[in-house]
């Protein structure tokens, strides 16, 4: 179907018929295309279709300004409206009006009567009530941390709904604690509105200090020597992949061991065996924690078995940690 000038012209009419009598700017696209409906009643179109023309027709420039003003004041004839519409000439002709039916898209897309429609907002009202209440009685360090909102023309949707709802409770607000409990409460009914996930409430701050970094470093190390055993593993028993092929290369880099020599099976089974004991060491090195993790680290750095066996140098290094904590003035066997 090719779309004539008369056409576009009665997609404006009815677009700027429904917009002038919805105020929250929420689900007009059914009024829109009952309007158009009755302008053109021999075009099949649907309401999709309907409003990516008018987004079309927007963007594109088909019509200056001047035609834009004389097809909104056409399409609102009375009064009242054509009062609002003056008062709200001036603003649009500053706008772009392509940007302006980008944002006044509606929140609702399947909606065909005005009883879905209020219906969303009374779901809305009520989510928006029971952020509120929550946000009141929650103290200040207990409260989620808000993530960032894309700027869809859904979501701007939904905070062009709700900022009327909002009229209510900041008039009834006493101080800026409470207009604050109410703004954050917005701010988290928006955020369950559009389905954005919210960290659970006092648990901010200690899943951060949770693991320390040195722990969490070791068991990134573990895991990589777990995943390194299994591919060495695999390849001893027969699997050639080329994941697997790259995977034992890079664990033989700068070796003179070659795959295709005839002891390579003695030679994964020590590299296997030599990951193993060092994950051992690692995981004695979260166990203890503490002071003793210079013990464990200095040992781990030499790289070799035989100084686990070395029990002087193990219990010279703990020597020197005594002396150095009595020094300071904390008694032996308790943490500093």
């Amino acid at each position: 179907m090719r779309w004539t000038k008369s056409m576009n012209e009665n997609a404006l009419r009815a677009y700027y018929r429904a917009r002038g009598e919805e105020t929250a700017g929420i689900a007009y696209r059914s009024r829109m295309h009952c309007f158009f409906a009755e302008l053109e009643p021999s075009i099949p179109v649907t309401e999709q279709n309907l409003a990516d023309r008018v987004r079309y027709i927007m963007r594109s420039k088909i019509f200056d300004d001047a035609e834009l003003e004389r097809l909104r004041r056409e399409a609102i004839p009375s009064s009242n409206e054509s009062a609002i519409a003056g008062d709200a000439a001036p603003h649009s002709t500053d706008q772009h009006p392509h940007v302006e039916a980008a944002m006044d898209l509606p929140v609702v897309v399947d909606s065909n009567d005005d009883e879905i429609v209020s219906h969303e907002l009374e779901q809305m009202r009520s989510i928006l009530e029971e952020a509120i209440l929550e946000t009141r009685s929650t103290p200040l360090k207990n409260r989620p941390r808000l993530p960032r909102i894309p700027l869809s023309k859904r979501n701007r949707a939904v905070v062009r709904a709700l900022k009327p709802m909002l009229v209510t409770y900041l008039e009834a607000s006493r101080d800026l604690c409470e207009t604050d409990s109410i703004l954050f409460g917005a701010a988290v009914a928006v955020c369950r509105i559009i389905g954005a996930k919210l960290p659970m409430a006092g648990r901010a701050t200690t899943q951060s200090s949770a693991i320390p970094a040195w722990r969490k470093r070791i068991e990134d190390r573990i895991a990589k020597a777990r995943a390194l055993i299994g591919r060495l593993t695999s390849f001893r028993s027969g699997n050639n992949r080329p994941r697997i092929m790259r995977t034992v290369m890079m664990a033989f880099a700068g070796t003179n061991i070659s795959l295709s020599q005839p002891d390579i099976t003695q030679k994964l089974t020590e590299r296997i065996d030599d990951l193993k004991q060092k994950i051992a060491a690692w995981g004695k090195r979260i166990r203890q924690g503490g002071s003793t993790r210079i013990v464990s680290s200095r040992v781990i750095r030499r790289g070799s078995i035989n100084h686990w066996s070395d029990q002087r140098y193990v219990e010279r290094a703990k020597d020197r940690i005594r002396l150095t904590l009595s020094h300071s003035g904390v008694a032996c066997g308790q943490s500093p």
